[in-house]
């Protein structure tokens, strides 16, 4: 297993870039992480495809990520290869049609953020839950990213992946299970491009719709600092929230070195400028240790975690 190897064997093969022992601090929203074996972004599906084939041939592990809005990686990086989707994956469109039910259809590297500005410039209602939320498009699919009480999955027509070593598959949505933060396309699928079902609508309301979302996350999320949103996923059999939860245990506030339980939001932890990412999992692991031990709940995480043992 030699990163240098596929490097070498990468290099010059695809459209896209490939880098050497990248530092993952520079790629997710929380600023913590060591360096990753290779960083690699595919410009198109014939980059993917190349570049899993030669990390098979090479036994290197690999992942892949968006805007890193996400993610904790350790602090001594992650022995295999990250993938982020690059240029050709940045495309959406909007329908022609002005009445009813219609898809846009986007690739998984756009912008979430971007997506909903230009959904409400062209009028189409639909994304207005999304608004304020970091991260790429297609992120946002796989997790079913939203509010709690609206999630992509709620707006999905169809979904595309590429399955490693066998081409383009299109879920309907019906054909996934959609769970809280999870979409259930299986694991080790790369989901590359998503139809929504939008619907024109009436701009001054969409705009009052995207306005209050953004004012309530902004008033009661930690938006100014480096995090990496929710860390845990609200438990299913209680009637608090995740947050509700860690603020009842006093828990606002708790620090492990550069790393704090954001005194705005109880389910978010902030990176105060020189956070590890050991000083994050010590955070995590001692509010689960309370939540259970004070109300007999699990907290799950909400957030993945790269290159930990």
């Amino acid at each position: 297993m030699s990163a240098f190897d596929a490097y070498c064997d990468i290099e010059g093969s695809i459209k896209g870039t490939v880098l050497l022992d990248e530092p993952m601090g520079r790629h997710t929203s929380f600023r913590i992480g060591g360096p990753a074996s290779l960083f690699i972004e595919c410009a198109c599906l014939a980059d993917i495809s190349r570049c899993l084939e030669v990390l098979s041939a090479h036994d290197l592990p690999w992942c892949v990520i968006g805007k890193g809005s996400n993610l904790l990686v350790d602090d001594a990086g992650f022995n295999g290869a990250v993938l982020t989707l690059g240029s050709e994956f940045k495309y959406f469109s909007f329908p022609d049609e002005t009445e009813g039910e219609r898809l846009l259809v986007a690739g998984a590297g756009v912008l979430l953020s971007n997506l909903v500005q230009d959904a409400f410039k062209n009028g189409y209602s639909g994304l207005e839950f999304c608004v304020g939320i970091p991260g790429t498009f297609g992120g946002a699919l796989y997790m079913n990213a939203g509010t709690g009480s609206e999630g992509m999955g709620g707006i999905v027509d169809s979904i595309t992946v590429l399955r490693p070593g066998e081409g383009l598959k299109r879920y309907g949505n019906s054909d996934l299970p959609w769970h809280y933060r999870r979409s259930g396309v299986p694991t080790g699928e790369i989901v590359v491009e998503g139809r929504l079902r939008v619907k024109k609508g009436h701009l001054p309301s969409i705009r009052a719709k995207m306005e209050a979302n953004l004012k309530r996350r902004r008033r009661n999320q930690p938006l100014t600092v480096p995090s990496a949103g929710s860390v845990f996923r609200n438990p299913p059999d209680s009637d608090a929230s995740a947050a509700q939860l860690i603020e009842k245990l006093g828990l606002k506030g708790y620090t492990v070195g550069g790393a704090r339980v954001s005194e705005v939001h109880a389910n978010f932890i902030v990176n105060e400028g020189q956070a590890t990412a050991q000083d994050v999992v010590a955070i995590i692991q001692h509010i689960r240790r309370c939540v259970k031990e004070g109300y007999g709940q699990e907290l799950q995480p909400e957030i993945r975690f790269i290159g930990f043992q």
